[in-house]
């Protein structure tokens, strides 16, 4: 019988580059077992802050997927290690992803320089997968120089991979309709840089001069301040590719100059911390539930007796914590 291997041996086998390690231990954050979560994470601490992580975002149908897929070939060819996370929805029956990007991405299956993981939002909002943060970990400790982070597509709701990401790309095509209102109202202001998929379309050029024209109406700041580009796609056929990842480390030279990139890494770090306190609660309060009176303080409120910041105050006190 087979010894199954322990957390610290699969961080090592994953540092030297070992995909089936590297596997292993995004399944194990994503099952989400909290023991397994704590162990990992400790492991995995001292080896992460490398990576350049790259949010890959956008309304659905810009071409996300073969952009991620070209812009992987272009970096392998420059001789760099990339990661893939491909955030798909979940679904209904089994919970696990349901489109699946791995496929998408075949040509690089046999790469040992690249590693896609596809990874379920499992109801999660906001375009990402509640373990995706670790599993960027795991991947940052497994030597990717770069990590494409490529979340859902619905639209202006996924301004949650700013959370994640050094550097944002947004993606749009002509011909869409909403694809610019889409930018207005949500992923405009999360932007590093703007990619005008599908840009041998009609309208590709004045896709191009709308944003421009946003942009310049909204530039506020420093002159050293980051003015996020423009740069025309046709990633089906690998064209303006170069462009688009040159205009990437140019934006990752840029908050190296200024300490930006630590700036949001310990703002992403603050946030992740608040998370994790805040789904313990909401753990405690499930244990509570019927075992230590939160039924009798619904009660209660319902009746007159307390009102809901009163009894919030009861079960703040009950959970060992200070009342507001």
């Amino acid at each position: 019988m087979s010894r199954r291997p322990g957390v610290p041996e699969l961080v090592e086998r994953a540092r030297g580059g070992e995909q089936l390690a590297v596997a292993r231990l995004i399944s194990l954050v994503e099952d989400g077992a909290d023991a397994a979560l704590r162990e990992v994470a400790a492991a995995l601490g001292p080896h992460t802050g490398h990576a350049h992580v790259v949010g890959v975002t956008g309304p659905p149908g810009v071409g996300k997927s073969t952009t991620a897929s070209a812009v992987v070939r272009l970096l392998r060819a420059q001789g760099r290690k990339v990661g893939v996370l491909a955030v798909d929805p979940s679904s209904p029956f089994s919970g696990g992803a349901l489109l699946g990007d791995r496929v998408r991405m075949g040509e690089h299956a046999a790469d040992d320089g690249v590693f896609i993981r596809s990874m379920a939002t499992r109801g999660h909002l906001g375009g990402l997968a509640w373990a995706t943060p670790q599993a960027l970990r795991v991947l940052d400790a497994a030597g990717c120089d770069v990590v494409l982070v490529e979340t859902v597509g619905v639209g202006q709701s996924e301004v949650e991979v700013v959370a994640l990401a050094d550097t944002t790309v947004v993606l749009l095509a002509p011909g869409m309709g909403d694809g610019v209102q889409a930018a207005k109202a949500g992923i405009l202001e999360i932007a590093d840089v703007f990619a005008v998929n599908k840009a041998d379309r009609d309208g590709a050029a004045q896709t191009v001069r709308d944003l421009r024209q946003m942009l310049a109406f909204g530039e506020r700041g420093a002159e050293d301040a980051w003015r996020p580009p423009v740069v025309r796609t046709v990633a089906a056929r690998a064209e303006g590719v170069d462009e688009l990842v040159a205009a990437l480390d140019a934006h990752r030279d840029w908050l190296d100059r200024g300490g930006e990139r630590a700036r949001r890494r310990r703002a992403r770090a603050e946030a992740e911390i608040e998370a994790i306190a805040l789904e313990q609660h909401r753990n405690r309060i499930g244990d509570l539930r019927g075992a230590v009176g939160l039924t009798q303080l619904a009660e209660r409120v319902l009746a007159g007796e307390i009102d809901p910041y009163g009894a919030a105050d009861e079960l703040t006190a009950r959970l060992g914590g200070r009342a507001l």
